[in-house]
């Protein structure tokens, strides 16, 4: 008969390890936790801190004293295999992302500035630096790939520290954006050149070269015809469903499937997702695939983070600071000068050009991955890569303050040089447009107008059917659910010009008021309302305008039966449009007498702030409880 206290005993310790398996998952978690809500309250991009944390939790962290300390082994991250699983996955789905958010437009209205700055940038830096490396006795094949892998920038911090400053649109930030997008098209093919040299094995490179082509040729076709075959009703089949659940599993397919088949014909992961990105980047699937992946994304990419954070030896700092501050500061001159000198070539003021340089003078998150693979295949020596990684996280960690420095010298732009720099096109030039929720009769006869009056104009809807027939018609539709706040933000609802809201159903068009209200509190929002009482819920949660049908229906009506019995034109219009104004001024004082602090809230930033709503009230205030109309 077995003990039961044996029994309990061993029960506990299977638990016990059970739950160990778990450890760095849990200690992620937690971690993204503290740092994501702390380093955006300082105004910091949460790259630091996931560098930052994977550093302490990691082996020369407090893993180095775990053995000595038993009870900080829990808060140690100590099996780097699983972790780094997961941050492959994690630059996986941020090359997917790329891809996706790569459009031909985009790329044909940067061009000069994407192929022109940008390939001086990137072949220049990695000139100079593979140099320097030849020079001190480093074979030609590692040094060109450390110096392209140095000479790339870092998207993921860059880009939000300028979205945070709201400088994306400046000159500085339209040139760093053009930059960092031709350095996202030239990973492919660095990954590939990887690949190609790992796999030598001392044979003939030119029949090596051959054969990886030929392998890489049959893949990339296998992969490009089966998407333009099945994606696209794959993802017609799954939104036809309507649940969120099957269309998130359906984007996670793709992008696994497509990098494992990648991966099996000697290509990499992360290749086979750029090409996945790019198949649906033209599909009406498009910003819904990219609002269901980003929160994928973004968690995975903070792993492989706090991976790159583990491979950080504090003790290498200290028993070395001169020298590592000598090398990243080195670095940062080296791609500051090039980018200096190549935007000086294009044209650009100076001061845009300083400013462009001291943002992407900095290393960059696949210099980790270049180099890393570099390392594995035995092309870079383990010293001259861990040496270009540590350099590479200094630089990284230094951009937000390289930043706030180089937004000062682009406020010394003058408008004669501000004039020139703003001759270069911006990244999108569909912004300042009107979104439609809804792309029904209704919605279809506003996009007819829109476009009518040369507005240009985006429409998400919810009918996959619908949307495929507008998208063959030539219509901007997307599929989408426009109540999803990341969908809005995919669709720029933070430059839109407007929101017009012309779904049927009296709680979607709410539930879409409300996601865009929280995102845009000056946002001019234009909606659907079942009936007067409706339209007056709509104004109490800060609508612009609500059109009820009920209203709109009996006026039609009046104006159609006046004309037929005789009543002039004119007279019949002037007479609907008053009694129109009247309904409006109504339901409005219904909405003050209901919420008289919102109106004034709402209006800020529009110009609009007169009389009272230009007195105390008109300040941004505190929500307030909403009281029900009657």
């Amino acid at each position: 008969m077995t003990d039961p206290v044996q029994a309990g005993t061993q029960i506990a310790a299977e638990a016990g390890a059970h739950a160990g398996g778990y450890r760095e998952a849990i200690l992620f978690l937690v971690t993204a936790g503290i740092v994501v809500p702390l380093f955006h309250r300082l105004r910091l991009s949460p790259v630091l801190g996931f560098i930052g944390a994977g550093a302490l939790l990691g082996p020369f962290g407090l893993g180095r004293f775990a053995e000595a300390h038993p009870w900080l082994a829990p808060f140690t991250i100590g099996n780097r295999a699983a972790i780094a699983h997961l941050a492959e996955f994690g630059v996986i789905f941020l090359m997917f992302m790329i891809g996706i958010e790569l459009s031909w437009e985009r790329l044909r209205v940067l061009r000069r500035l994407v192929f022109g700055l940008g390939a001086i940038q990137v072949g220049a830096s990695a000139a100079v630096i593979a140099t320097i490396l030849v020079a001190l006795n480093q074979p030609v094949a590692g040094a060109v790939l450390v110096g392209l892998a140095l000479a790339l920038s870092s998207t993921a911090v860059v880009l939000p520290v300028l979205a945070e400053q709201k400088r994306l649109g400046t000159p500085a930030g339209r040139s760093s954006f053009a930059v960092l997008l031709f350095q996202d098209l030239a990973v492919a093919p660095i990954l590939f050149a990887i690949a190609v040299l790992g796999r030598r094995d001392g044979g003939d490179l030119g029949g090596v070269l051959a054969l990886a082509l030929g392998q890489a040729a049959v893949a990339l076709a296998v992969i490009v015809v089966a998407g333009r075959v099945a994606l696209r009703p794959l993802f017609h089949l799954v939104a036809r469903t309507r649940s969120p659940e099957l269309f998130m599993a359906a984007c996670l397919l793709v992008i696994v499937a497509t990098a494992v088949v990648a991966a099996g014909s000697g290509l990499s992961m992360t290749l086979g997702a750029f090409v996945a990105g790019l198949l649906l980047a033209e599909t009406e699937y498009r910003r819904a695939i990219e609002a269901t992946i980003d929160p994928f994304k973004g968690l995975l990419l903070g792993v492989f983070f706090v991976s790159v954070g583990m491979n950080l030896d504090p003790a290498q700092l200290v028993a070395a600071p001169g020298a590592i501050l000598g090398l990243s500061v080195g670095l940062l001159a080296i791609k500051g000068a090039v980018v200096l000198a190549g935007a000086r070539i294009m044209g650009l003021p100076r001061p845009v050009a300083f400013e462009t340089a001291l943002l992407l003078g900095p290393g960059g998150e696949f210099a980790f991955v270049l180099i890393g693979g570099a390392m594995a295949a035995g092309l870079v020596p383990e010293p001259v890569g861990g040496a270009a990684l540590i350099v590479t996280t200094v630089t990284m960690i230094a951009i937000p303050g390289l930043a706030a420095f180089a937004r000062r010298i682009g406020g010394r732009v003058s408008r004669e040089q501000l004039g020139r720099a703003r001759a270069e096109p911006v990244p999108d030039p569909q912004q300042n447009r009107v979104i439609v929720a809804g792309y029904g009769r209704v919605g279809r006869l506003v996009g007819e107008m829109l476009k009518r009056h040369a507005i240009p104009y985006l429409a998400l809807d919810s009918d996959p059917a619908r949307v495929g027939e507008q998208r063959r018609l030539g219509n901007p539709v997307y599929f989408g659910d426009s109540a999803n706040p990341e969908m809005l933000r995919r669709c720029d609802i933070a430059t839109a010009r407007a929101l017009v809201v012309t779904l049927d159903s009296p709680r979607a068009v709410e539930a879409v008021v409300q996601a865009a209200r929280a995102e845009r509190p000056d946002l001019t929002i234009v909606a659907r309302a079942r009936d007067a009482r409706h339209a007056t819920q709509l104004y109490e949660m800060g609508v612009d305008d609500a059109v009820p049908e009920t209203i709109e229906a009996s006026l039609q009506l009046s104006e159609a039966v006046l004309v037929d019995v005789g009543v002039p034109m004119g007279l019949v219009i002037a007479s609907i449009h008053e009694r129109r104004d009247e309904f409006r001024s109504v339901l409005r004082r219904k909405e003050s007498q209901t919420r008289p602090v919102f109106r004034a809230r709402r209006t800020v930033g529009k110009g609009r702030e007169t009389g009272r709503e230009n007195s105390a009230e008109a300040k941004p205030a505190e929500p307030v409880p909403v009281e029900k109309s009657a």
